[in-house]
């Protein structure tokens, strides 16, 4: 089987090295780092799967256009893909789906709406969480206690400062307190089949959560907290009843759903649900599938889903570095060094994102520099949480460009007494 992946980043590596096992692989546009990378429109590449990544594509309707063309893909058309698209869609489906989830009121920038949404947020307590409703690359979220904050950030979204578009329509939400977790489910427009492993995402950029919201500094899977069973009820209470209210609207989703669960007092509650393989959710899960992953998702693709998807029971974990500056104003064009020895390690994984060829005869062949804000992916895998995240930050420190930038803590809280190592997030000079 010929697979075309679309996509740039970390997410699309691994999916490139996972289907690579069995497959034969193409990644369009890629990356520097990717093998296999061509830079041709995926509607000029003969293939026999698509596989599209990235949210962008799925929400501007990739996957119908290919669809259309007598092409099989994996990922949902533009009308699934606004469970993302439009995050006031995305509730009121998982609400008429009977799905638990936090409260909610839409708003947009007339001024009727604007003064709605600030007497709104006066009646709530904190954590206060105000949303983009378009797409945000993973950063269109505050969450705070400061109340004159999110006035302020209502704002800069519904102004269209802080995120153009995507913000000038937001979903403030009643503030949820717990643990979050992760869930993926492989869909084929009847059916949503469970990956039985829950992921952690560690979201904001520095040590103990602190800093500003990024598309995601690390992760962990699977979770002592989060069992294969608790996966089960958490699917069954999420996955099931929205796919069957997508079928009553004329749905047809085939692709795979991202859920993202707070663990609260008072049970699981939904935040979010994505249409495409977090990222770098993806990398710490697509590895540990078990089987062919190009005939799962062909299959799927097909309308014809597997009954179960086996998920190995390894641990992996992740940590993102990224650039100099990120997620603001991420630094390009620095010299990236050892990833070759990093992957020369036992059970480490390097999955390129933000990178890009160095023009430096100097330099040895195929020497990359960095070209995005989330540099490089190092992930380590082992028998348990301690063993794969030892693996991680050992590989991590093989690599350095100047202002190399990484959490020193991800999966930290998953081993029982230990505590994270150092108090800051680390950069490199």
């Amino acid at each position: 089987m010929r697979v075309c992946v679309v996509g740039q980043g970390g997410r699309e590596h691994a999916f490139a090295e996972t289907l690579r096992r069995t497959a034969d692989v193409v990644v369009t546009p890629g990356n520097a780092g990717i093998e296999g990378s061509v830079a041709i429109p995926p509607g000029d590449i003969d293939a026999d799967l698509f596989v599209i990544g990235p949210e962008g594509p799925l929400a501007d309707g990739l996957a119908d256009r290919l669809r259309a063309d007598g092409r099989l893909v994996f990922g949902p058309g533009a009308d699934g893909a606004a469970l993302e698209g439009s995050k006031a869609w995305m509730k009121e489906v998982v609400s008429a789906a009977g799905v638990p989830t936090a409260a909610y009121r839409t708003f947009d920038g007339e001024e009727a709406s604007r003064r709605e949404a600030h007497a709104y947020l006066e009646t709530l307590p904190p954590p206060y969480v105000i949303k983009t409703s378009g797409l945000a690359a993973g950063k269109g979220v505050l969450v705070t206690d400061e109340l004159a904050a999110a006035h302020a950030d209502i704002d800069a979204k519904l102004d269209g400062t802080a995120f153009g578009d995507a913000g000038r329509r937001i979903v403030i939400e009643e503030g949820l307190v717990g643990p979050e977790v992760s869930l993926f489910a492989i869909c084929d427009g009847r059916r949503a089949v469970l990956l039985p492993t829950a992921v952690r995402d560690h979201k904001r950029l520095g040590d103990g959560d602190s800093g500003p919201n990024t598309g995601g500094m690390g992760c962990v899977s699977p979770l002592a907290d989060v069992d294969r069973a608790t996966c089960a009820d958490l699917g069954a209470l999420a996955f099931e009843p929205t796919l069957a209210e997508l079928q009553r609207r004329g749905v047809d989703y085939r692709g795979v759903l991202y859920a993202g669960f707070m663990l609260t007092p008072r049970g699981p509650r939904l935040l979010e649900f994505n249409v495409r393989f977090g990222d770098p959710e993806a990398q710490v899960t697509l590895p540990r599938v078990q089987g062919d992953l190009a005939e799962l998702l062909a299959a799927a693709a097909a309308g014809e889903s597997d009954d179960r998807i086996d998920v190995s029971d390894d641990a992996m974990v992740c940590v993102v570095c990224a650039a100099e500056g990120y997620p603001s104003d991420p630094r390009a064009g620095d010299l990236i060094t050892g990833i070759e020895h990093a992957r020369a390690m036992p059970g480490v994984t390097v999955f390129c994102a933000g990178v890009g060829p160095c023009d430096d005869p100097s330099t040895p062949p195929g020497s990359l520099v960095t070209a995005g804000g989330r540099v490089l992916n190092v992930c380590g895998r082992g028998p348990d949480v301690a063993a794969a995240r030892r693996r991680a930050y050992e590989a991590v420190r093989c690599i350095s460009w100047p202002g190399m930038t990484y959490r020193t803590d991800i999966a930290a809280a998953e081993i029982s007494p230990l505590p994270p190592r150092g108090g800051e997030t680390q950069r490199r000079s």
